[in-house]
């Protein structure tokens, strides 16, 4: 499942709340000093960055996010089978490792 399908997917199970925090995601975000309501707000926005199909339990979305004047990625798994999406970290891109549109990894 890639492309619009998939971002689809993604949308609906945070729109009805079939999302799974993972224990990582909760640490980070404390950090990071980002909260949930501002990631789940960016809903709209979310634009699939990268895909990795054969990550460890789940296929896996890097996923663009923005709200308001801040960017995000979030790295989120789909369980189709079990009908929702785990959020496994969230930060804000850093243009040391990303292009101007924090959508694209700087080569090298």
């Amino acid at each position: 499942m890639v492309g619009a399908e998939t971002i689809t997917f993604i949308r609906e199970c945070i729109r009805a709340g079939k999302i799974l925090w993972t224990y990582h995601v909760n640490m980070r975000l404390a950090g990071r000093f980002i909260s949930r309501e501002t990631l789940l707000s960016a809903v709209d926005s979310f634009e699939i960055i990268e895909t990795y199909p054969d990550d460890k339990y789940l296929p896996s979305y890097l996923v663009y996010a923005a709200h308001r004047t801040e960017a995000f990625h979030l790295h989120i798994a789909v369980d189709r089978d079990g009908d929702n999406v785990r959020v496994i970290t969230a930060y804000r891109p850093n243009q040391d490792k990303w292009e101007e549109d924090l959508k694209t990894r700087r080569k090298g």
